[in-house]
C-alpha cells in the first residue's frame, strides 16, 4: 500500500533547518557533545521539532547514553509511529545494549515501514548471524545487496516514498530519470508515486515501460496489475496476475490480488475459494477474513461472513472494520460483551483514527439496535467528527459544478445534438443520493429474466475523469464546458467505450444496471453517449435520506455524508439538478419516490417496467427472492420483504438533527415537486 503522509513537524522558523543541518554534519565529524547540546537546547524552544530529537537520540546512542536516547525515541514515537527512521534508530541502540530479540523487532518494524534502509538491513544481517538464524541472514542480505545494486539516486527516493515524503522522492526520480533516461526501478518508482497522488493512466503507462525493459521483473508486473486492478480493468489484469501465480503459486500478495480481480469480474466462488485457502494459511490474519466476509457477504452466505468478521475482530481487537463490517449486515445484534470491548478499543491510546471512526459508527449501529438513541447520536456524531476532520471535501465545487451544468446543458444545447452517441439501448440507470432505495429498485429490475443487476459502476465517473484532463484545477474545471466543444464522433466513442468496458459485468442478457448514486450529476453527459439508455431517479424523503446517510460509513469516498450541513447542502443541489435534468430533457428521467414504492410495491413496479419498456413478471414484485450478489449496505435489507419501519427512523432521533433540518431548509417541503 502507499505510503501515509507524515505527521508534520511543530511550526520553527526558517532558522531551524540550516541548524539542524549543521548538527547532521557535526554528527559525521563524530562531534556528538557539541551536536547533542545544540540540539537540546532548541528542544528547550521546540519540544515537538521532529528532526530534532532525531538528532538527540543519534547523538545520545554514539555518546553510549542508550537509555536517554531510548526515552527520545519513545517522545519521537509518539508524534510520528509510523517515521521509519525512529524503530532504526532504536534498533541501533538495541544492539549496542546486547538485545537482539528487541533489537531485530524494532529493525524489522522499519524495514516493513521503509524496505529502503540499507543500514537496517546490514544490521538487521550481522544480528541473525549473531542469533544463528542463517536463512533470515540470507535474506537480509539479499535486500542489502539488491539496495547496493541500486543507484544512490532510486535509493534515496525510495525511502523518501516509504517515509511519505512523497513531493521530495518524485522530483529526485524525475531528475534522475532525466538524467539517464529509462531505468527500471526509477521508472518503477515513479509509477508508484503516480499511483500514490491517483495519476493512474501514468502509472499504467509507465509499467508498461518497466515490463517492455525488464519482462521478468515480477515486483513491476504485479504492480502493472494493481494499477489495472485500480482502474477497473479486471479483464486486463486477470493474465498479468495469472501469469505471476504460475510461477509462485504460494505467494499470498499474487493470491490477494487474483481474488480481488475475482471480485471485479464477478467470480465470487473463485475469490471465496482463495480467501478460505488464506484463511488456512494464515490464520493470525485480521485483513483475510474481512476480505472474505465481503466476499460471503456479497453472495448472501451471511453467517459465514458472521463468523469471518468475528474471527477478523479476534485476531486484531481494535481492528475498526470488521465490528463496522458486522454493524453493516443491517440485521446482525451485538452482544453486550462485544459492546464493551468496542468501547474499550474505541478510548485506548493505541488505536489509529481510520479504526476509531469505525468503532464509532459500530457503537452507533450497536446502540441504536438497543434503543439507547441519545448514546447512539453521540457515536454517529464522533465518528463523522473523525471522518470530516479528515476530509478535502469542498461543497462549494460540487455547487459550483452544478451552476455550470445548468449553464452549459440548456434545452437548445441537447436539440442541436440530438440522436448523438451511441445508440444501443442496453443500460439502465438508477442513480440519486446513496442511501435513497436505489438498491431496492436495481434488486426489483434485476429479478426480471432480462435484466442484469451489477453494482456501482465506476465507467461514467472514469469518462468525466478523463474530460477533466491531467491538470485538473477543480476551481476551475474543464468539464462541463468540455462538452460544448466535442463532437457526434466523440459522444459515439465515449457510449461505445462504456458499453465495452462494462461488458465484463454481464452474462448476457438484454438490459444491465449501473446503479452508481452519483451519476445524477452526469445525466447531461449520459444521455449524450447514450440516448437511449433508461434513467431511473431513485428519491427519498430528505430527513430520512439524510439520517441515513449520517449514520453510515462508507469504504470510500462520499465525503459529503459525514456532517449535517455537507449532507444538507448536497440534498438541495441534487434536487436543483435534477430539477435542471426535467426542464431541459423532459420525459427522460423516471423518478421513483421511495415512500411510493414502500406504500404500493406492484403499482410501482409496473411502473418502472413500462418505462423501460419490459413486460411485467411476478419475481419483480416478490424481488427478496431473488439470489444474486449485491455489494452495497443495504445487501441484507433488500433479501427480505419491504417494511414499513425505515420510514420514519428518523424521527427518534429528531431533537439531535436540528442543524440537518437547517441545512435541508425549504427541501423538506419541494422534494417532490
Amino acid at each position: 500500500m502507499p505510503p501515509s503522509a507524515p505527521v508534520p513537524s511543530s511550526p520553527a522558523p526558517s532558522l531551524v533547518e540550516p541548524e539542524i543541518a549543521r548538527l547532521k554534519a557535526l554528527q559525521r565529524e563524530n562531534r556528538h557533545p557539541e551536536a547533542l547540546a545544540a540540539a537540546e537546547a532548541l528542544l528547550g524552544t521546540y519540544p515537538e521539532y521532529r528532526d530534532l530529537l532525531l538528532v538527540a537520540a543519534v547523538s545520545q546512542r554514539h555518546l553510549v547514553r542508550l537509555d536517554a536516547a531510548l526515552q527520545t525515541l519513545d517522545r519521537l514515537e509518539r508524534l510520528d509511529p509510523r517515521a521509519s527512521l525512529v524503530h532504526q534508530e532504536r534498533g541501533l541502540c538495541l544492539v549496542a545494549q546486547r538485545n537482539a530479540p528487541a533489537a531485530i523487532e524494532a529493525l524489522l518494524r522499519a524495514v516493513n515501514l521503509n524496505p529502503a534502509l540499507p543500514t537496517s538491513w546490514r544490521m538487521l544481517e550481522g544480528v541473525y548471524r549473531i542469533v544463528g538464524d542463517d536463512e533470515n541472514a540470507r535474506t537480509a542480505a539479499g535486500h542489502v545487496a539488491m539496495l547496493r545494486a541500486l543507484p544512490p539516486e532510486v535509493v534515496a527516493a525510495t525511502s523518501l516514498f516509504w517515509d511519505g515524503e512523497i513531493l521530495r522522492a518524485e522530483a529526485i526520480i524525475r531528475g534522475f530519470l532525466l538524467r539517464q533516461g529509462d531505468h527500471p526501478e526509477g521508472m518503477r518508482l515513479l509509477a508508484k508515486i503516480g499511483v500514490s497522488l491517483d495519476v493512474l493512466d501514468d502509472a499504467e503507462l509507465l509499467l508498461e515501460g518497466v515490463l517492455a525493459l525488464a519482462p521478468e521483473h515480477r515486483a513491476a508486473r504485479y504492480d502493472y496489475a494493481d494499477v489495472l486492478v485500480k482502474r477497473q480493468k479486471y479483464l486486463k489484469a486477470r493474465p498479468e496476475i495469472d501469469a505471476l501465480l504460475a510461477q509462485d503459486p504460494a505467494n499470498p500478495d499474487y493470491r490477494t490480488l487474483a481474488a480481488t480481480i475475482a471480485v471485479g469480474t464477478g467470480d465470487h466462488a473463485r475469490a471465496i475459494a482463495i480467501y478460505e485457502a488464506l484463511r488456512r494459511d494464515f490464520p493470525a490474519s485480521w485483513d483475510v477474513p474481512l476480505w472474505h466476509g465481503h466476499a460471503l457477504k456479497t453472495v448472501g452466505r451471511v453467517a459465514e461472513a458472521v463468523e469471518a468478521y468475528g474471527e477478523a475482530a479476534n485476531n486484531r481487537p481494535n481492528f475498526g472494520d470488521a465490528y463496522w463490517s458486522l454493524a453493516n449486515l443491517k440485521t446482525f445484534r451485538f452482544e453486550d460483551e462485544t459492546v464493551e470491548r468496542m468501547r474499550r478499543e474505541e478510548a485506548s491510546p493505541l488505536t489509529g483514527s481510520e479504526d476509531r471512526a469505525n468503532l464509532c459508527f459500530a457503537l452507533g449501529k450497536a446502540l441504536e439496535d438497543r434503543g439507547q438513541t441519545e448514546e447512539s447520536w453521540r457515536w454517529y456524531a464522533r465518528g463523522n467528527a473523525l471522518k470530516r476532520a479528515e476530509s478535502r471535501y469542498r461543497p462549494e465545487i460540487i455547487e459550483a459544478n452544478t451552476r455550470q451544468q445548468i449553464e452549459v446543458c440548456t434545452r437548445a444545447f441537447f436539440e442541436a445534438r440530438d440522436g448523438w452517441g451511441a445508440p444501443a439501448p442496453d443500460p439502465i440507470f438508477i442513480l440519486g443520493l446513496p442511501r435513497s432505495g436505489s438498491t431496492l429498485l436495481e434488486q426489483i429490475l434485476a429479478s426480471h429474466s432480462e435484466v442484469e443487476g451489477t453494482q456501482e459502476l465506476p465507467d461514467i465517473h472514469a469518462a468525466v475523469i478523463a474530460l477533466q484532463g491531467r491538470d485538473h484545477d477543480p476551481d476551475h474545471p474543464r468539464y462541463p464546458g468540455v462538452l460544448a466543444e466535442m463532437g457526434r464522433s466523440d459522444f459515439v466513442a465515449l457510449g461505445e467505450g462504456y458499453l465495452a468496458d462494462t461488458r465484463v459485468h454481464r452474462s448476457g442478457k438484454r438490459f444491465f444496471i449501473d446503479k452508481m448514486p452519483n451519476n445524477f450529476r452526469h445525466i447531461g453527459l449520459i444521455h449524450l453517449m447514450l440516448p437511449k439508455a433508461r434513467i431511473i431517479d431513485a428519491r427519498r424523503e430528505p430527513m430520512a435520506c439524510c439520517f441515513s446517510n449520517l449514520k453510515q460509513l462508507f469504504a470510500q469516498g462520499q465525503e459529503f455524508t459525514y456532517s449535517a450541513e455537507d449532507i444538507g447542502r448536497y440534498y438541495r443541489t441534487y434536487l436543483e439538478l435534477m430539477r435542471h435534468w426535467d426542464a431541459v430533457l423532459p420525459g427522460r428521467v423516471l423518478r421513483v419516490q421511495h415512500e411510493d414504492v414502500v406504500a404500493d410495491l406492484e403499482g410501482s413496479v409496473r411502473r418502472m417496467l413500462d418505462y423501460c419498456g419490459l413486460a411485467f413478471e411476478p419475481a419483480c414484485v416478490e424481488f427478496h427472492k431473488t439470489r444474486r450478489s449485491v455489494r452495497t449496505p443495504s445487501a441484507e435489507q433488500v433479501r427480505q420483504p419491504i417494511f414499513r419501519d425505515s420510514l420514519d427512523q428518523w424521527k427518534a432521533y429528531e431533537p439531535w438533527l436540528g442543524e440537518l433540518k437547517a441545512a435541508l431548509g425549504d427541501a423538506v417541503e419541494r422534494y417532490q415537486a
